[in-house]
């Protein structure tokens, strides 16, 4: 097959709005491929679904098993498979497998089984595939680019098969999770994050790019790893860093400018540096700050929903002061003033902590802290002799009635803490959010023990509902799966020039009113649910954008957004094949 085959190709495959359809209307796939080259390419494989005809036509005879099968019976027979599977890291590896082997198999097993495949995609056992990521590699997907090549990073991006790339995911492995520098291996992060956009969030695996930015890594051991798989050479800082990562936007604007470009797993200096330097240069958000502070805020909504009492009416405790801390008191600073407060009175209810203590204007402290950071004279009463208080005397002096934990310590919040939160109100609202489940700051069971099962508890992995007293209690999962794909979604659909702060909004209370409507004694709604929660906050950000005034595009309105979310929303279904 000559490049010019292959170049028409890439198109057909990768256009949103350019699906072939024959006199009746119904899809096809006009093909520029025959035999062995069909089942080696992930997006054309259909396997043993290829029809009689297809098959004659298209050079397959005799390339396949006899029997035709359905989209049904192959994932009866891969879902066996993945069962089979002895523990979670080899499930992983079966579903990635299977990704490289048939894209449109594996969406469709993912969507049939969310529930139980997204901790495998996804958090936690993602962590575990990226610690491993160099031992267990099987297979290419996505670009690297890395001080070897970011010269080059034009031709690199042109080489990338999908014409038209609308949302990129884009990590330099400094921040993974809570694991911290994991170089080349974070590449595993982007991966799973863009399954999550096409299965959750109707984003074609077509139009979607994973990538590693690969600025070196710190870490002596992967350095010396003879399987380790990154460049050579420690991590850039400073202006070196920041020219590598002007010349990753200025290829992306060259090559797909109406791309949406989703920050992750950036150290916490490098995260806000990055996510000011580009959001108003192109189409940026970073979920480690905007995501999480999003879900959580919609988390902390839900809970006081229940409790018929306001988001003004907390105290909020946020334990952990990186990019998720400072993203969710920034989310909750913006939704009590939302809810009209001003800020001054807004951060007047928010505590912030990090590892020495409560945030206050005396300390030494990072910038992007700083906004969170108390007048001493103004919380003198909770200083410990002039000094700034640690967690349990915080909760006791601000009377605290939210607490919420990205610190990424495990077992942070202890008995006594949990007491005192008990203590300064009936029900506390108590969030261990920190993944991956290793890192949780309390189990679920434990918060409600040690209050009675009186807390209301939501966590970052998934945790089994909790039976206590002869009560079981849901733990729901504040997962930024319920933001991400509906964010960056409804963001390509409306073609914003930029993400704004009222737009992540957006998306927060769109994920809060669909668990009021839907689920109203839970503070999330289940995974399972995911399509129909990124379907409401696509929406919803699209009205935002065009409120805006972001939103670029022509073929959608804010009256006629939640129809066109719908009809854009990508199905792994086959399409007859055509040769062309």
């Amino acid at each position: 097959m000559s490049p010019g085959n292959i170049a028409r190709l890439m198109p057909r495959i990768s256009s949103y709005f350019d699906i072939r359809r024959d006199k009746n209307g119904e899809p096809f796939m006009e093909v520029y491929l025959e035999g062995i080259a069909l089942l080696r390419l992930t997006m054309t494989n259909k396997g043993t679904a290829f029809t009689p005809e297809e098959r004659l036509s298209l050079g397959l005879d005799g390339l396949l098993p006899p029997q035709v099968n359905t989209i049904e019976q192959q994932l009866e027979r891969v879902y066996g498979g993945f069962r089979r599977e002895p523990s979670p890291i080899a499930k992983y590896q079966y579903l990635r497998g299977l990704q490289e082997r048939n894209e449109i198999l594996y969406y469709a097993l993912l969507a049939r089984h969310l529930e139980e495949m997204l901790p495998i995609v996804y958090t936690p056992t993602v962590g575990q595939a990226v610690q491993e990521f160099n031992y267990i590699y099987q297979n290419p997907r996505g670009l690297s680019l890395s001080p070897l090549n970011i010269d080059r990073a034009d031709k690199s991006m042109s080489t990338f098969p999908w014409e038209d790339v609308r949302m990129i995911v884009a990590t330099d492995s400094s921040a993974i999770l809570g694991i911290g520098d994991q170089g080349y291996g974070g590449l595993a992060i982007p991966i799973g994050k863009l399954s999550l956009y096409t299965v959750g969030g109707g984003v074609s695996p077509f139009h979607s790019m994973p990538v590693v930015l690969d600025v070196g890594t710190d870490r002596t051991d992967l350095l010396t790893d003879s399987f380790y798989l990154g460049v050579r050479q420690r991590r850039l800082t400073g202006k070196a860093y920041e020219e590598f990562m002007d010349k990753f936007v200025q290829a992306v604007q060259n090559r797909y400018p109406r791309a949406v470009i989703q920050w992750e797993d950036l150290s916490k200096e490098a995260a806000f540096t990055v996510l000011e330097r580009y959001r108003k240069v192109h189409p940026s958000f970073n979920d480690d700050i905007q995501g999480t502070g999003a879900v959580t805020l919609a988390g902390v909504r839900s809970a006081c929903r229940q409790l018929g009492q306001k988001l003004t009416d907390q105290r909020v405790i946020v334990y952990g002061a990186g990019a998720g801390g400072v993203g969710v008191s920034t989310a909750i600073l913006q939704g009590m003033m939302r809810d009209g407060l001003t800020e001054e009175q807004a951060r007047s209810r928010i505590f912030v902590l990090d590892s020495k203590g409560l945030l206050i204007g005396s300390r030494k402290m990072e910038e992007y802290k700083r906004r969170f950071a108390h007048p001493d004279a103004e919380v003198a009463h909770l200083l410990s002799d002039g000094k700034a208080p640690g967690l349990l005397d915080t909760i006791v002096r601000a009377k605290a009635t939210v607490l919420i934990g990205l610190s990424g310590q495990p077992h942070a919040f202890g008995e006594a803490a949990v007491r005192a939160m008990a203590k300064n109100v009936d029900r506390p609202i108590i969030f261990p959010l920190s993944n991956p489940t290793s890192l949780c700051e309390a189990l679920p069971e434990e918060v409600l023990r040690w209050t009675d099962g009186k807390a209301l508890v939501a966590t970052g992995s998934p945790f089994d509902a909790v039976r206590l007293g002869g009560v079981t209690y849901p733990i729901g999962q504040g997962n930024n799966a319920f933001i991400f794909p509906g964010l960056g979604f409804g963001s390509i659909l409306s073609d914003a020039k930029e993400i704004t702060d009222s737009m992540v909004m957006a998306a927060s209370e769109a994920l809060a009113e669909y668990t009021a409507r839907e689920h109203p004694s839970l503070i999330y709604p289940p995974v399972s649910e995911l399509q129909e929660v990124s379907t409401a906050v696509a929406t919803a950000v699209i009205r935002q954008a065009f409120a805006d005034g972001v939103a670029t595009s022509t073929k959608v309105t804010p009256e006629t957004a939640g129809d066109y979310v719908r009809s854009k929303f990508w199905e792994p279904k086959y399409l007859h094949f055509v040769k062309g």
